[in-house]
């Protein structure tokens, strides 16, 4: 069954809320709200217009801050004191996404809305049933942290948390989120004191992540792929832009490196002026990519296709992902050239559901099997101009449009997500030996339940890759 079934975060929004909204208006005493609260037992009051739109929330932590200090507040209204702009997700929205969100902005309450009006309230109580002080405390910790040194310990804490929350049994997809999340924080706090501590004002740019980083599912290894858009001044020339800004990326690139996050061996990372590149630049990088289908194009596509905005002008990143949303399924040509590379790599399967292993009996869980799905996912999302770059979320995006039903992208989802774990459990056991991390195992090794239900697995990728064959005559 797919792990997006059967884990609790994973549960919608609606579903964990534990009792209907309670809410006022903004000229509520703060006297009457906090009655209401004591009387409910609840920790917090959502404040909504006259539509039942959400215009602020009141916690207990607004109370200590802004209430209790200030002469005469408790019986002003509760517009002065409310936190306003309330954090939203979609009823719709799964738990888990909620969890990230609340990790990310650092609160403790999500409103939830359909139509824009609202439509319940989620604490940090009700999501967490795995240890969530940690995360919190943590995430707290790398978004206060005031310089370098501080940052790049924390790199080794997410790994150590990573590592327990495995152990604990946290879901695969789950875990490699809130690794992401972390990563992600981490990340943006180093940019964002490199960015504040140059010289770069009047300079517009983003920092973007790819491969895995990008599609938010690192591991418990993972090292650097990562550039930067940025907008060229009026006066100034792409190259002189360049120049300012990239001792900033070597400075970012090798603080990642300390904290964890190790060197791109290919050298896809900012410090690389290949990667640092302008939006005109990246622009015709991409068209150059899509229009010429050369062996360099594919491996490219493999990384760069992935992007994700993170940091500074995010809008520069938003314009390069529309603009190839809607350049990439114009040419079948190259998306039919990245099917062909695509099932060059097939799953490790031989005769009567035997593995097909390497010289030295192992199989590459990484590059033969998580990969197969990836390499799919992106080439679902790009014919079919889908803005997603998770590989769940483009797997779920493509199936009506490829008139997959549900339970057929559930198998895959859940075969991907095994894999996954599977490859954690190998990263995690080199960690315990102090070996350096890998994805390699030997599948005489697992047991025979394990051995069955990754050559299950397996065969769900070659039943995805069939149809990238069909779609593209590849």
């Amino acid at each position: 069954m797919p792990e997006s079934i059967t884990e609790p975060l994973s549960l919608t929004l609606g579903q964990v809320m534990k009792r209907p909204p309670v809410a006022c208006l903004p000229g509520e005493t703060v006297r009457r709200a906090i009655q209401s609260m004591r009387e409910l037992a609840i920790g917090s009051m959502v404040v909504v217009n006259s539509d039942r739109i959400p215009v602020g929330i009141l916690t207990l932590r607004d109370i200590a801050d802004r209430v209790v200090l200030e002469s005469g507040a408790v019986d002003g209204p509760i517009e002065r004191v409310m936190t306003p702009h309330p954090v939203t997700l979609p009823v719709t929205d799964t738990a888990y996404r909620a969890a990230l969100t609340m990790i990310r902005r650092g609160v403790r309450h999500i409103v939830l809305v359909e139509g824009g009006r609202l439509a319940g309230i989620v604490s940090e109580r009700d999501l967490f049933g795995l240890q969530s002080s940690p995360l919190r405390a943590l995430s707290a910790a790398i978004k206060g942290a005031a310089n370098l040194e501080a940052i790049e310990r924390f790199g080794r804490d997410i790994n150590d948390l990573a590592l327990k929350l495995y152990e604990q049994g946290v879901a695969v997809g789950t875990l490699t989120a809130f690794v992401a999340a972390l990563n992600d924080l981490l990340t943006e706090r180093v940019v964002q004191l490199e960015f504040a501590s140059s010289e770069l004002e009047g300079l517009s740019c983003c920092w973007i992540l790819m491969g895995s980083e990008g599609r938010s599912e690192q591991t418990l290894a993972t090292d650097q792929d990562n550039g930067i858009i940025f907008a060229v001044t009026p006066g100034r020339s792409a190259e002189s832009v360049r120049a300012a800004i990239l001792p900033v990326a070597k400075r970012i690139n090798q603080a990642l490196d300390r904290a964890g996050y190790r060197l791109c061996p290919g050298n896809i990372m900012a410090c690389n002026p290949q990667w640092t590149l302008s939006l005109d630049e990246w622009r015709q990088r991409f068209e150059r990519w899509i229009d010429s289908g050369s062996p360099e194009a594919l491996l490219h596509g493999a990384i760069f296709f992935d992007l994700r905005p993170l940091h500074g002008d995010l809008a520069l990143g938003g314009e390069l992902r529309h603009w190839l949303m809607q350049h990439a399924p114009r040419n079948p040509r190259f998306l039919h050239q990245m099917a062909a590379n695509a099932l060059k790599n097939r799953p490790p399967l031989g005769w009567l559901r035997r593995f097909a292993v390497d010289d030295e009996d192992r199989i590459n869980l990484k590059l033969n099997g998580a990969t197969l799905f990836v390499d799919a996912a992106r080439i679902f999302s790009l014919a079919h101009g889908i803005d997603e770059v998770n590989t769940e979320r483009r797997l779920r995006a493509a199936a009506p449009l490829l008139r997959v039903p549900p339970h057929e992208v559930d198998a895959w989802i859940a075969a991907y997500y095994h894999i996954q774990g599977l490859r954690l459990r190998r990263q995690a056991d080199c960690m315990r030996q102090g070996l350096p991390a890998d994805n390699r195992i030997d599948p005489s090794a697992l047991h025979d339940f394990d051995r069955r239900v990754l050559v299950t697995a397996l065969e769900q990728a070659r039943t995805v890759q069939a149809r990238i064959a069909l779609d593209h005559r590849a």
